[in-house]
Formats: structure tokens, sequence, C-alpha cells
């Protein structure tokens, strides 16, 4: 990480998000709460989602020009929250920019091997991240003798986006989901996705109180917490400033935005796409 310049105790620039829409919100959620005075500058790729569907090469290319776009709007961090680009396209990131890049991945199945006390771990995501396997190539990486059952969960991100948070069709999808990995005896479970938190109640009740729920999101944000007060960059004690950004703005996104974000969400900016980048 660059540190702040010679003098200074404090580094007030933002950290960045990007995710392929509103979920990410879930994770700014979080590191408001872990980061109270940073300020975030959230980018969200509505225009082009979902990302869970796309090939390798187009979330690379999709998360090259996010990350660029926030790297010249001068953020000191980037959070990639989609799970997606985290699986496709961390790595290539972090040799491409010469920033200080946080994934989904790693956080999440660093938690989950704490949580677990049977070895035998679930993950849920979208079909793109559990076709990766990069949640299990991580957990194994860690413990070669973890026990990792993976199950994608499409519909539960145009669940989350309804607001069905209690409705008997969440329940039902999600029994219909989360009954293989329930047969499996997983103690631990990864929603690996950020749409997933907001369905936390559903997705505890079908798995029963003994399983362990491991956010990602929130998980990423202990990590950046980490990062920026290890690499003694983290920001003054004032009030911070968020900003958010999207490729489209959809005419219900500040309603169910707010809800992502835990907080009201008025303004929002929109940046367009030409010769292969972002443009205010």
């Amino acid at each position: 990480m660059r540190r702040p310049r010679s003098g200074s105790r404090h580094d007030p620039r933002p950290v960045g998000v990007f995710d392929s829409g509103v979920g990410g919100l879930t994770v700014v959620r979080r590191l408001v709460e872990y980061l109270p005075h940073e300020s975030v500058l959230y980018f969200g790729d509505t225009a082009r989602l979902p990302y869970g569907s796309k090939s390798r090469p187009t979330v690379i290319q999709f998360s090259i020009e996010n990350t660029r776009w926030l790297a010249e709007h001068g953020v000191k961090a980037l959070v990639v929250a989609c799970n997606t680009s985290s699986a496709l396209a961390l790595e290539v990131l972090q040799r491409r920019f010469d920033l200080p890049i946080i994934g989904m991945i790693a956080p999440g199945a660093h938690a989950a091997l704490r949580a677990t006390r049977s070895r035998r771990v679930g993950v849920i995501g979208t079909r793109a991240t559990i076709a990766s396997h990069a949640y299990r190539r991580a957990l194994r990486r860690l413990d070669p003798e973890v026990h990792v059952f993976e199950r994608a969960c499409p519909m539960f991100v145009p669940l989350a986006e309804e607001g069905w948070m209690d409705h008997p069709a969440a329940w039902q999808v999600a029994e219909e989901y989360l009954a293989p990995l329930r047969a499996r005896r997983v103690d631990t479970l990864v929603l690996g996705c950020t749409h997933y938190p907001l369905l936390r109640r559903i997705i505890q009740g079908v798995m029963g109180p003994e399983v362990r729920l491991i956010d990602s999101g929130e998980e990423a944000a202990r990590v950046t917490r980490a990062l920026l007060r290890r690499s003694g960059a983290t920001a003054p004690e004032r009030q911070p400033r968020h900003e958010f950004y999207l490729s489209d703005v959809p005419t219900r996104f500040t309603r169910f935005g707010s809800v992502f974000l835990g907080r009201p969400l008025r303004t929002v900016h929109r940046v367009r796409h030409e010769d292969g980048g972002w443009k205010l």
C-alpha cells in the first residue's frame, strides 16, 4: 500500500468497492460498521449484471474496467465485493494494479475454517462462483482435510432484490437448494454471494441453529480494517463521505439499495461506458 505523505498519520482517501450491481452494498454496510471514519466510493455495474452467468474472460474484462475507474478516482484500497469477480478475476487485478485489493474468497475461507468443528463446510453462491470452485480451493489450501460441499443458488438473488426476506416462496426455494447440504451434515455454511446475507433468517431457519453462517462481506471488512491499521492508512476521525456510482440506475434502486445498505440511499450518480472504460 502507498503510505500517506510524510508526517501524516492518516490517509483520507476513500476505500473503493465494486460489484456487478446492488448486492455489494451489503459489504459497504459492513465496512461502515467496522470502519466508521472511512469514506467509501462504490461502483455498481448495474448495466451489465449479472456477472454470475458470464464467461471468465468477460468477467475479467469488466473487473479490470471497474478497478481502473476506481483507481483513477484515488481510492487507497479496493474491495472486490462481487464473489464472481473475486473467484475469476482477483489474481489478474492484483497483478495489474498497484493497489491493495481484497476479495471475498480468502476472508470467507479463513472464517469458515475457524468456525467449523466437523471440517464439513458448505458453500453457496452463483453458478459462476460455484463452477470456479474458488472457495473449495481456498479452503483446501488452508486445510487439506476439510470436506467442502458446494451448491449454486441463483434464485436467491432475485428473491433478495424483490425484498422477499420472509416470503413463503423464498422459504420453498431455500428448502430445495439447501436440502442436499443439510443431508451432508455441514456445520458451517459460507454465504458466497453479497445478496445472501439479506436471506440470512431463511437460510438459518432451513439449515438449523447449529450451523454457523459465514458472511464473506463481513470477513472482507475485517481484513480491510486490519490492512489499513497495519499500513498506517486509516482515515482521520471525521465525518466520512460515501459516494455511489452506477452504470445504470434501475427505477427501484434507491428503495432496495437502502435495504441492502441498511440506511437511506439518496444520491446515486450514473457513469457511461465509452472507449473501453467508464466516464462521468
